[in-house]
């Protein structure tokens, strides 16, 4: 039999290798699909948000809670620290816009002594000759200490620049938020992950001890005469079938904490118990318009795509600005001379008045650049709001979906144990063989699997409902209350 958990982590590999990393203002995509469809964040070497920058080993074991989980994930995910990198990133480039509408100050004195060959600057011999002048003219010296400013008076492009990176700003600072986000999805995905691979294992363990008890009372028949051999080699197989499921899970296990490890900066060796076990709360019902309305208010990725648009809107009026003139100031102030101890004041004063005639249509060009890119930011925009909509869609059904699945897996539990109970019994009374028991074995073991799927599937659907509506950790709180 193969496991549910282990075709959708093979499914889920799988996709994680087709799948690339998305750039919208500068945030990190971390979605792909799982096999029901819902959306889980990528945990590869090519997405930041599944990978983190350690912390020191912690010697003996640590209890680790979701809500523990994500507040490390928030300190230590790589993901995270990028794009706070580049929070630091865009307003650096925005001091750089606003420098060209800002007062330039300098100050550059310099003494110097010089001595001219006449023959260098074209006045050869004949010429000294003819006029009777020295060969060399020189040694002479000259003094200047003066302080410059400069200011833009007006440059409608540099302060449409200056606008655009106060926009990206913005974008980057809710990208920052949107980032929050995104390290709750990857840490929901993995523990509850982690939390449902140990469930397997406990339900493994019971299984293997239900497999050897039928194997040893099949034994003990075989050898009262009362059951054929084949009973018992029967049951043997289902023991070790059940023993190899058990170490696959433990394997699992073991892989997939260090999972969580990698996306919520503990070192891969560290040991940690899942304090939080997934116990199935339902959520009120909620409907779709409550949802969008809330998604489109509080999703930090639409709110860094309205300024990516308001950005480009500004850029385009950078590349139009190129047609129009810019006033400009400048002053310098000081001492000159032939030497310090005989200059006396000099300054400078100018305005300038620059008008572009004809530019080559590099004007135009930028024009056209920044109507593709602006056109290009707003279909982003209309893209991503259809795609919040899909998300909370998405999400809301799946509740739903795993809600009524957990409830009927839950059933079916109660169901296939009563009817191992009574197959076991038939078996001890002589009026069955181990067939029997061994298909109600089979029927126990589908039925806890499915009921660890789906309670996975659903809790795992609550986080990708906080993703949707951007609630982040005020969602967490609200949606997974005690233990």
């Amino acid at each position: 039999m193969v496991r549910k958990g282990a075709s959708l982590r093979v499914l889920f590999t799988k996709a994680l290798i087709c799948a690339a990393v998305t750039c919208h203002a500068q945030t990190y995509s971390t979605s792909v699909a799982n096999a029901s469809g819902q959306s889980v964040p990528a945990t590869t070497a090519s997405n930041p948000f599944g990978g983190s920058v350690p912390t020191k080993l912690v010697t003996g074991r640590m209890p680790l809670s979701l809500q523990g989980a994500i507040n490390l994930g928030l300190k230590h995910n790589l993901g995270l620290l990028l794009s706070t990198a580049d929070t630091r990133a865009a307003r650096g480039e925005r001091w750089q816009a606003l420098s060209a509408l800002l007062p330039q100050v300098s100050a550059a004195p310099y003494v110097a002594e010089s001595k001219i060959n006449l023959a260098e600057v074209g006045l050869g011999n004949a010429a000294a000759n003819v006029f009777h002048i020295s060969p060399a003219v020189g040694p002479f010296s000259y003094f200047d200490a003066r302080a410059a400013v400069s200011q833009t008076l007006f440059d409608w492009k540099s302060i449409n620049a200056a606008r655009a990176a106060r926009q990206n700003v913005k974008s980057t600072d809710y990208t920052l938020l949107d980032a929050h986000d995104l390290v709750i999805l990857a840490v929901g995905y993995v523990y509850f992950q982690a939390v449902a691979d140990e469930a397997r294992i406990a339900t493994e363990e019971a299984q293997v001890r239900a497999a050897q008890a039928v194997f040893d009372q099949a034994t003990d028949q075989v050898n009262a005469g009362t059951a054929a051999d084949i009973d018992a080699l029967r049951s043997k197989v289902e023991l070790q079938t059940r023993q190899q499921q058990l170490i696959q899970a433990r394997n699992d296990f073991a892989i997939q904490k260090i999972t969580v490890s990698r996306v919520i900066g503990l070192a891969p060796s560290q040991e940690f118990d899942l304090t939080d076990k997934s116990a199935y709360q339902l959520l009120e019902n909620i409907t779709i318009d409550e949802a969008l309305s809330r998604a489109y208010v509080s999703r930090s990725d639409y709110r860094a795509a309205m300024s990516d648009v308001r950005a480009a809107e500004l850029l385009r009026k950078v590349a139009v600005a190129g047609y129009f003139p810019s006033i400009s100031f400048a002053a310098d102030y000081g001492t000159g001379g032939a030497h310090p101890s005989d200059s006396t004041r000099v300054y400078d004063v100018r305005g300038t008045l620059s008008i572009p005639i004809f530019t080559g249509n590099r004007v135009h060009g930028d024009i056209q650049e920044a109507d593709a890119r602006l056109e290009q930011s707003r279909e982003r925009l209309d893209n991503l709001r259809a795609q919040i909509e899909a998300d909370v869609r998405t999400a809301l059904l799946n509740l739903q979906s795993f809600a009524e699945q957990v409830n009927v897996a839950r059933s079916n539990v109660d169901l296939a144990d009563q009817t191992l109970t009574q197959s076991r019994d038939r078996f001890s009374a002589g009026v069955t063989d181990t067939v029997e028991v061994v298909q109600s074995q089979e029927a126990v073991a589908s039925a806890h699997e499915q009921y660890i799927s789906s309670l996975y599937s659903y809790n795992f659907a609550k986080i990708s409902l906080i993703r949707a509506l951007g609630n982040g950790e005020q969602g967490v709180k609200e949606y997974f209350q005690g233990k």
